[in-house]
């Protein structure tokens, strides 16, 4: 593969929305064979960029190169025409249909007058094996896990004969071990002659993927760098505009009464097998216990039962002394206890209504907001324009709805409203996911000085530096089991990893036994 040839060449493209100028006079350019990232904050215009490439939005001006010729990508078939793949974010998959019928849908093969499920089935597996990327072409998409799901979003851009292929935040959803087979599957991608651009904010992968690195902040480009010209904490300033520290500051102090106690609890998961196998626990006031462990092995309906998403089989769950075992999730939230969820989506934000609207979904019954049936507007939107300057929750307006903010900052909302709550207990699942370091950064000091003034935090990561820095104490769950705690100030991956597997002698040790 010929680098020196050019595969995308984006000259002068300026993007607006109404208040807001994502992309300014842009440009950016893409060789063939190239992994190349673009790295930027929470709704820094990155995403806005890669969308008009694959024909979603159309630049108000600039110009489109493919191959050496300027042209005119007017949607997404167009884009699909002329060989760019695009795997979004958030997965566009029919969850009933099977991989194979996802992958072929709206070009599927024809026998006679009857689609070729069995030809369909052959080609799938044909690509999959060719790639390494292993997928079942007959599993269901609502059976298989995110990072299968994944492999089944590339699978589609493939099978339609893209040559250049857009991974829109790729590692926001996947676990360590999902986000390593990623960086190999991208690898190989690269080696079979397929030019690679990377939406991210993520420096490590950065450093140990792409060839090349642009940055965008505010909508411009900031500076396009090889990786071997550069680190992490250039990447960091290049970013945000500002010296940024990596490390988390956290004072020993000591616990005080236990806020949450969990005891014993019992549930069964969707496929009726138990996903929680008496699980107890406790937390105190002013520090932060984190749960570790591979994603699927009970963290989700761990959380649900503490929140009341789901009723539980038996066990306890007590706040403040108080019962709350199988209480509403609103009579949950009321009693003093803060939840940013897993899924956004599903069970942060309602995607239609405002941000200001979303700022007040827990609270809208309070005095503070109206009475009566009316809710007092004016109130409402005082408390979201404190919110999103506080947390720099970047959209065109308060009034805008939340599904036209970054990933990123629909996250950044939800942890504010969470936060302003003022919790005793503050229950945090994946809090950093799709956010920019300086984000993280910020988040980790809320969190931090949340723990410092007394609130107990229950953190669920998949990130182990995150749970290092911030946690006070790290037990491990596994198959709906705690396998038992690990020294949160004495970092040992190999004996956490271990542990996360399922192996009981080092969850022996970890408890004094070994």
């Amino acid at each position: 593969m010929d680098r020196s040839l050019t595969a995308v060449q984006l000259k002068g493209i300026t993007k607006r929305f109404p208040g807001l100028v994502a992309n300014d006079s842009i440009n950016f350019e893409l060789k063939k064979g190239e992994i190349h990232a673009l790295l930027g904050e929470n709704g820094a215009g990155k995403s806005t960029l890669m969308n008009i490439l694959f024909g979603l939005y159309q630049p108000d001006e600039g110009e489109i190169w493919i191959n050496g010729e300027k042209t005119v990508i007017e949607g997404a078939s167009k884009a699909i025409d002329l060989g760019i793949g695009m795997v979004h974010q958030h997965f566009k998959l029919v969850q009933p249909f099977t991989v194979a019928e996802n992958i072929v849908l709206g070009n599927e093969p024809v026998k006679g007058i009857k689609i070729d499920y069995k030809l369909a089935n052959e080609k799938v597996r044909a690509i999959s094996e060719r790639y390494g990327l292993k997928v079942d072409p007959q599993s269901r998409i609502k059976d298989i896990t995110v990072g299968t799901q994944q492999r089944v979003e590339i699978l589609k851009t493939l099978y339609r004969g893209a040559e250049i292929v857009i991974f829109d935040e790729p590692t926001a959803v996947l676990t360590v071990q999902e986000i390593e087979e990623l960086i190999e599957i991208i690898r190989n991608l690269a080696a079979e002659g397929k030019s690679i651009i990377i939406i991210t904010h993520k420096l490590k992968e950065v450093m140990a993927l792409a060839d090349s690195v642009t940055v965008i902040r505010r909508g411009k480009v900031i500076k396009t760098v090889t990786t071997k010209e550069t680190n992490e904490q250039q990447l960091a300033e290049l970013m945000v505009g500002r010296d940024v520290s990596f490390e988390v500051k956290k004072t020993k102090r000591e616990p005080g009464e236990v806020i949450l106690s969990v005891d014993a609890l019992q549930m069964k998961g969707e496929q009726g097998k138990n996903a929680l196998n008496g699980v107890g626990f406790n937390i105190r006031a002013g520090e932060i216990l984190g749960i570790a462990g591979v994603d699927g092995n009970g963290q989700s309906e761990l959380i649900y039962a503490i929140t009341g998403m789901r009723k539980v089989d038996g066990g306890s769950v007590k706040l403040n002394g108080r019962d709350m075992t199988n209480h509403s999730p609103r009579q949950v939230s009321v009693a003093g206890v803060g939840h940013i969820p897993e899924d956004r989506h599903k069970h942060g934000l309602v995607l239609d209504f405002s941000v200001s609207e979303n700022m007040i979904l827990n609270t809208y019954f309070e005095p503070e907001f109206g009475r009566s049936m009316f809710i007092d507007y004016q109130a409402m939107d005082k408390l979201s324009d404190k919110l999103v300057n506080e947390f720099d929750v970047r959209s065109s307006g308060i009034h805008t709805p939340a599904r036209a903010l970054s990933g990123g900052n629909q996250q950044k909302a939800i942890i504010a409203r969470e936060l302003h709550k003022d919790p005793d207990l503050l229950i945090a699942v994946q809090p950093t996911r799709g956010l920019d370091i300086g984000a993280i950064e910020y988040v980790h000091k809320r969190l931090v000085q949340a723990r410092n003034e007394g609130k107990a935090i229950l953190l669920v990561s998949f990130e182990l530096d995150e749970l290092y820095a911030l946690s006070d104490r790290i037990t491990v769950m596994y198959e709906g089991r705690l396998m038992g705690e690990v020294d949160a100030e004495h970092r040992d991956d190999q004996q956490l990893g271990l542990m996360m597997a399922g192996n009981k002698v080092a969850a022996d040790v970890s408890k004094g036994r070994g």
